[in-house]
Parts: structure tokens; sequence; C-alpha cells
């Protein structure tokens, strides 16, 4: 199947759906994620079974801030799709699917770990990357770039976030 055919398929049970790039992109509300990839996930010509990928964008002054990306393959029918949710900055809660595939486990604690979204019902939602007393989520469009003073002979070059602009 093509990604038209697979996005016609998919366009039968969500209402936003587009292909761009020959790549299937399906918008669909927090309330229906689970059941959406369920579908996805048990439909035989579908088959999208494999959950490749949990990742998150974040963006400033917009609502949705968050989109939170679920990469889908099947291996069978050798087509992928993604599956993407928008979230409020003051609700970045969004149901866990490491139940329904086991390989979200990582890949919602770092998204946690990075942007700060809970994924309820996760079963062990910890940090995964940064140390336990990180304060912040630093992929956040709001957090500073950091850096260390860089030492040079006679001057010193500071950190990226506290260099004027000349």
């Amino acid at each position: 199947m093509n990604a038209e055919a697979l996005a016609g398929r998919i366009g039968e049970r969500v209402a936003d759906v587009l292909v761009a790039r020959g790549e299937v992109t399906a918008i669909v509300e927090r309330e229906h994620l689970l059941e959406t990839l369920a579908w996805l996930r048990d439909q035989p010509d579908v088959a999208l079974d494999f959950l490749a990928s949990v990742t998150a964008s974040h963006w400033l002054e917009v609502d949705p801030a968050f989109w939170v990306d679920y990469e889908l393959r099947s291996f069978r029918h050798k087509h992928r799709a993604r599956v993407k949710v928008g979230l409020s900055e003051g609700d970045a809660h969004i149901p866990s699917v490491a139940p329904m595939f086991p390989t979200a486990d990582w890949h919602e604690r770092e998204t946690f770990d990075f942007y700060g979204i809970v994924f309820d019902g996760h079963p062990d939602l910890t940090r995964i990357l940064l140390p336990d007393d990180w304060e912040g989520y630093p992929l956040r469009k709001d957090q500073p770039l950091g850096g260390v003073p860089t030492w040079f002979r006679g001057a010193t070059m500071p950190p990226v976030d506290e260099r004027g602009m000349a």
C-alpha cells in the first residue's frame, strides 16, 4: 500500500490525515490516542504494530505548545505512519502507550526527561538520561542554552546564552 492509499485507509478512522513528502501523518485528539493506535495496530491491512519512536516538539507562544509524535511501522506491509497529538502548555499530560507498545517505555521516559510531558499510567516515569536532581527540561524552547565559559589566552568566551550581540 502506498502512502496515499494508507492515508485513505487511515482517513476512514481519523479525520485529519495528510501526506507530505511521501509520509503519512494523522493528527488526533488526546482522548482518542489509545483507541486510534489500537485500531492502527489491529487492522490486518494496516498492521502498524511496531512503535519505532515517541518524541515531541515545543513551540513558544503557540497553542498547542507541544506536539507528541508517534512513529509507527508495519514490517508485514512495509509502510509507516506518524500519529501526532497536540498538548497545551499548562496541560502536558497524555496517556502512556507502553502497555500497548512495550518499546514506548524508554521513549516516553526520554520525552518526559527532555520536555516534561507526563505520560499518565507509565510504569516508571523517571528521568532516563539527565541526573535526578536536574532542574527544568532542556529541549523546551524557553530553557537557556547553557554552556560553560571557555578560556583563551588572555580572554574568556562566555556560554552561548550569555553572549552579547555584536
